[in-house]
């Protein structure tokens, strides 16, 4: 029976932490039993409680005192040493599997995702288990206030999601903070759809700094442009309504609206899903004040979208369309 989940990874102060707390009190109130796995050794004020903790296994503070390696060397250690130790891990989620959706909040060196080998191996270890994890890929939206930060930004996502080779939505969190930052060089659907970056390269172009490296910048844009797998979700974790939104596509990407745990979708849990919705409404709630909804509002809308993605789904195979009340 497969198990589904999140492995939250990012950038330093991106709100990993704050994600899985927030989802950890969330998802019970829609009837999702959840599970939070802390893999960062250097996190020593968790706000939820850990289902498994790896600071049991190994610490980071420990192993910077044994080793004398500063805190990016111990940090990379520790995920050899729960790659070493996979078993740890598996033994302790293997009693959550059966009714339980996991959190995975990660370490926020980039390093581990971008090019380090551990993080991969374990992910890969946990899929031949049957865990199907979606990367949700937390982005300060502070990034779309600067050209070359939102650029850095494009680049990092990129190759977390070759690298990581998972279903993977990119997140600007903190999005209720944007306007914080000043007025953006464009209309925000341009930094979420990631749309003609040959704009982006003129802002570039006219700073006196980053002028200086035009080619740089043209093969930096093309080559994202030339992928064409980065965008990004938007996410206030304050609003039930954003969260709602983004745990919708989240559960699109990783098969949940279609596996057993959903009854919606048993039958059609090998149909490959339809196309995410990446309209007006995903920003919708970023530019006009959304009422927050009811937890039963929220379920009966998580629902709703299942069994549109079923029908959809269905649509594409050939299947009978299930019935509205299954």
């Amino acid at each position: 029976m497969p198990s589904f989940g999140q492995l939250v990874v990012g950038p330093p102060g991106s709100g990993k932490t704050t994600y899985c707390n927030g989802l950890s009190q969330y998802l019970p109130q829609i009837g999702r039993k959840t599970a939070v796995v802390n893999l960062d050794p250097a996190n020593d004020h968790v706000p939820y409680p850990c289902a498994v903790d790896i600071r049991e296994l190994v610490n980071l503070d420990t192993v910077m005192q044994t080793t004398n390696l500063g805190p990016n060397g111990g940090l990379m250690f520790c995920m050899e040493f729960l790659e070493k130790n996979i078993t740890w891990l598996v033994d302790r989620l293997k009693p959550l599997r059966k009714d339980h959706y996991f959190l995975f909040d990660c370490p926020g060196q980039v390093e581990l995702y971008t090019h380090h080998k551990s993080m991969k191996a374990i992910i890969e270890k946990l899929a031949k288990m049957d865990y199907r994890l979606t990367a949700v890929t937390l982005i300060d939206s502070f990034y779309c206030s600067q050209p070359t930060t939102y650029i850095s930004a494009l680049i990092m996502c990129l190759n977390m999601m070759l690298q990581l080779e998972l279903p993977h939505v990119n997140v600007f969190s903190k999005i209720d903070l944007l306007s914080q930052c000043g007025p953006l060089a464009f209309d925000l659907e341009f930094y979420t759809d990631v749309l003609d970056l040959t704009f982006m390269q003129r802002e570039l172009d006219r700073d006196g700094f980053t002028s200086r490296y035009r080619k740089l910048n043209a093969a930096i844009c093309d080559l994202v442009s030339d992928f064409s797998l980065v965008s990004f979700a938007t996410l206030d974790i304050q609003d039930k309504a954003s969260v709602c939104a983004l745990l919708k596509v989240v559960d699109k990407s990783n098969g949940y609206v279609f596996g057993l745990l959903d009854p919606v979708a048993e039958n059609l849990f090998n149909v490959a899903a339809g196309p995410t919705s990446w309209e007006y409404d995903r920003v919708a709630a970023v530019r006009e004040n959304s009422d927050f909804l009811t937890s039963e509002e929220m379920r009966e809308e998580l629902q709703k979208s299942a069994r549109e993605s079923v029908a959809e789904a269905a649509a594409a195979a050939g299947s009978p369309k299930p019935s509205a009340t299954t």
